[in-house]
């Protein structure tokens, strides 16, 4: 990338795909769909919620900063190489969490799936989760290029989506968008639900570290770590926002996105709407899919074997895939991030964020002082 026609990308490869890719892995069912936000920030009433995500941003950005940071020094391009830096023979710990928290997070996905098709088409819902499934397959099967090219165009189509919502439910509602915003509300909890948002959902730092190989030193790490929080978060303000003129009712709905399109009143931007939740599904397993086939690439490299072929990308995404459909319906989508993601929050935070803000922290300061001296 070294010529001036490849300046741009590269610049973009540098800072903001990685915001992108943690966007990607963040946005999943829940987000995409409202019903994470309505569980974690709505409770603290509309600004409440407001704080309780700048919180979560905040600790987004500061933890993907020395993240990306500690992945360059280390040299890791991959979770299994960069805890096994981090937390030494401990590191299976991590992947353990990980694979349990990947299960959840994907039968969250097809949970979704399968109600976005059951709410538009009137599908039973197993056939949309198997849609899902069927291209995340299609996408993780090619590595690197097809999954960042995912989170580049899906990042263009969602951000626009997002935008085009908000201006119609300000057109529509906004006199009520503004009057939950000045009405007394409890506010209590944005703290705890900031912290335990921002606490499973960080995990995405580790998840792709694969685009790290793009950055060319500690001033790229830094820069993308901080745009990580607001570009990964952004759309989830827009999307509370507009939740807030419905505010407290809404959180009685399990997609919160479907009940406010249908105030809107506008059925063809509910089909683009309910596409764009469908691709950031899609960009969102594959980016989980892809960290477990990069981790498994690397590791056969490392042992002088041939890289990871297409089959076995092939094969290890159906397999996590197919499991992840079963766990969806059994247990349903509120009940999944009601439940699982709140401990996943906890793991997360004593097995990657509590060790990187103090030993990964430590060693990276050491290393700087002994380069000043």
């Amino acid at each position: 990338m070294g010529s001036r026609s490849g300046s741009g990308s590269d610049w973009f490869r540098r800072w903001l795909l990685p915001g992108f890719a943690f966007k990607a892995v963040v946005i999943g069912g829940g987000y995409a769909t409202g019903r994470e936000l309505v569980s974690f920030f709505m409770p603290s009433g509309p600004l409440g919620g407001l704080a309780g995500m700048a919180t979560a941003t905040v600790v987004w950005s500061v933890v993907c900063a020395v993240a990306f940071l500690f992945a360059l020094k280390t040299g890791s391009r991959d979770y299994r190489t960069f805890f096994s830096h981090l937390l030494g023979r401990f590191w299976p710990v991590f992947e353990g969490a990980y694979i349990l928290a990947m299960i959840v997070i994907l039968a969250v996905f097809a949970a979704a799936a399968g109600a976005i098709g059951a709410a538009l088409f009137h599908w039973p819902s197993l056939v949309g989760s198997l849609i899902l499934i069927g291209m995340i397959t299609a996408v993780a099967t090619f590595g690197n290029e097809s999954v960042e090219g995912l989170f580049k165009y899906v990042s263009i189509f969602l951000y626009a989506t997002y935008g085009v919502f908000l201006v119609l439910s300000l057109t529509r509602f906004g006199d009520r968008i503004a009057a939950a915003l000045a009405a007394p509300a409890p506010s209590d909890g944005w703290l705890t639900g900031g912290l335990t948002y921002a606490g499973y959902n960080i995990v995405g730092a580790a998840v792709i570290l694969p685009v790290v190989r793009h950055m060319r030193g500690p001033r790229d790490a830094v820069v993308a770590g901080v745009l990580a929080g607001p570009l990964a978060m952004a759309p989830a303000v827009l999307f509370f926002l507009a939740m807030t003129a419905f505010y407290p009712g809404i959180s009685d709905h399990a997609l919160p996105s479907d009940f406010l399109l249908e105030q809107l009143h506008a059925p063809v931007f509910r089909l683009i709407f309910q596409l764009m939740i469908f691709a950031a599904l899609l960009e969102s397993g594959a980016g989980q899919v892809h960290a477990i086939n990069e981790r498994i690439d690397q590791a056969r490299r490392a042992g002088g074997r041939a890289p990871l072929s297409r089959r076995v990308r092939l094969a290890v995404t159906a397999a996590i895939l197919i499991g992840s459909i079963f766990v969806a319906e059994r247990i349903g989508l509120v009940a999944l991030i009601a439940d699982g993601y709140r401990w996943l929050a906890y793991l997360f935070l004593a097995v990657f964020v509590l060790p990187l803000m103090t030993l990964g922290l430590a060693r990276l300061i050491g290393s700087a002082r002994a380069r000043a001296a």
